[in-house]
């Protein structure tokens, strides 16, 4: 029996106006990001020069939490320590893993018990050793009993010595340059107090002794489809909210915070799945709320080079925690939307991310099954669901594509040309398939959500393909 005519207007029109907002706040986000790394590069004619602030930025401490990573430790641990930077210092974190991780950095670190003050500033699960190690004075390593990664990074915050902290994951690979050009922010503006950094996908690289040595493509599907993912998603979402000091988010695998701001928020939630997201949401919240003016800033130009699921398990279950970090995080903070002082983060940022992230896995489903089964139905003609492809499908493809165009543009990082192409058929290819997948894994997460439970931090299998002895 056909449904009522009217119903099926409304459905209609309905699910064509919500894919026509999604898209176009995605074209506004493009565009505000074009003009900033059109500024960019004009700023860029100066990095060859002498730099102004060398050896005169702050010191900044880099908390690395480690569950599990025997593969990847030593090599990201190593591309940290050879950073140019004038003063800083690592602190690994080790979160009670079960595997070789804390053996692997005292045999490639010669670590020793270094008994410290370890003040406690934020709660955290009990410390049960600080190592030091013998070769490299500036690597301390805290051994702790387990209690996720929001607990690790607060762990770590208790133990950093200087005004400002970087958090970044132990599968990570940084650049050289990267903590100079993610310190910008602050050397510029008093009021920050957080930026981060562009994350890009290490599969197919080639590092060797904490050096990234080749920029290469993967060869997996699943790490293909992410390295598009990840352009779209940082070069053109993280960079446009950031121009009008609406970015909700930093990502916790390479971002810079402020120790004095972060303390006074309460740190890390522990437990939550979502910490990156809800602490800096938290800072927008509690700033706003305080009268305290701040500034919280994307750099496209610092890299970190990390590790993506190469199997549809492991991916899949990496989106539905994302998912529900997402919830967990504008759950814990609705004080924050349409607050008379919420400015951008709370009266755009926040509904954005409600409508188009929380809900968007939900609401495209529901489309993608109602306009096929309307259609094959009769209930609705083949222009009106031509139309709806168009505008699902065609304008995700335009929008993938400007991602692609913005990194040659400005970065370039994949300069062969087969490396490019190869992009190209990604940027059309992931629109059919992948992106639905990653709705439905989005709905998953959001369902297991709102039944509760526990949420965990999550294993990934690690290959370290990438990794090449120093020989």
């Amino acid at each position: 029996m056909k449904p009522d005519s009217l119903v099926i207007q409304i459905f209609t029109v309905g699910v064509l106006v919500y894919f026509v907002l999604l898209n176009g706040g995605y074209l506004l986000l493009n565009i505000l990001a074009m003009f900033a790394l059109r500024k960019r590069a004009q700023e860029a004619v100066l990095d060859d020069l002498p730099q102004v602030y060398s050896a005169l930025e702050p010191p900044i401490s880099i908390v690395v939490p480690a569950y599990n990573e025997e593969a990847t430790i030593a090599a990201s641990v190593r591309s940290m320590l050879q950073l140019s930077y004038s003063e800083m210092e690592v602190i690994v974190v080790n979160d009670g893993s079960t595997d070789r991780t804390l053996q692997v950095l005292t045999e490639e670190f010669s670590l020793a018990p270094f008994p410290e003050a370890y003040r406690i500033q934020l709660e955290t699960e009990p410390v049960r050793a600080i190592y030091r190690s013998t070769r490299f004075p500036n690597l301390r390593v805290i051994d702790k009993a387990n209690g996720g990664k929001a607990d690790s990074l607060n762990a770590g915050i208790n133990a950093a010595r200087y005004p400002l902290f970087c958090g970044v994951d132990a599968d990570s690979i940084l650049q050289r340059d990267s903590l100079q050009r993610l310190v910008r922010p602050f050397l510029g503006d008093p009021q920050m107090v957080a930026s981060g950094g562009t994350v890009r996908i290490a599969n197919g690289c080639e590092v060797r002794g904490g050096y990234l040595t080749r920029i290469g493509m993967p060869h997996n599907p699943w790490a293909l489809f992410q390295v598009v993912e990840y352009l779209r998603a940082f070069l053109f979402g993280r960079l446009g909210w950031s121009v009008i000091n609406g970015m909700l988010i930093i990502s916790g695998a390479f971002g810079l915070f402020r120790k004095e701001t972060v303390v006074s928020v309460g740190g890390y939630t522990p437990g939550s799945i979502g910490e990156d997201m809800e602490l800096v949401v938290r800072i927008h919240r509690k700033l706003r709320a305080r009268g305290t003016p701040y500034k919280i800033e994307f750099v496209a130009d610092p890299v970190c080079w990390t590790e993506a699921p190469e199997d549809h398990k492991q991916l899949r279950n990496q989106r539905i925690r994302w998912q529900r970090g997402l919830s967990e995080s504008l759950n814990s903070n609705w004080g924050l939307m349409f607050n008379r002082h919420g400015g951008v983060a709370g009266w755009l940022a926040f509904p954005f991310f409600v409508l188009f992230e929380w809900l968007g896995g939900l609401v495209e489903i529901f489309g993608y099954v109602f306009m096929a089964v309307a259609w094959w139905q009769g209930w609705i003609s083949w222009d009106s669901a031509a139309i709806f492809f168009f505008v699902a499908i065609g304008l995700g493809i335009l929008l993938s594509a400007f991602g692609l165009l913005l990194e040659e543009l400005s970065f370039h990082l994949y300069q062969r040309p087969g490396q490019l192409l190869m992009l190209a058929v990604v940027v059309v290819a992931e629109n059919f398939g992948y992106r639905q997948l990653n709705s439905w894994w989005r709905l998953v997460g959001l369902f297991k959500w709102l039944r509760g439970g526990e949420a965990k931090w999550g294993v990934m299998n690690r290959k370290a393909g990438w990794q090449r002895d120093i020989s």
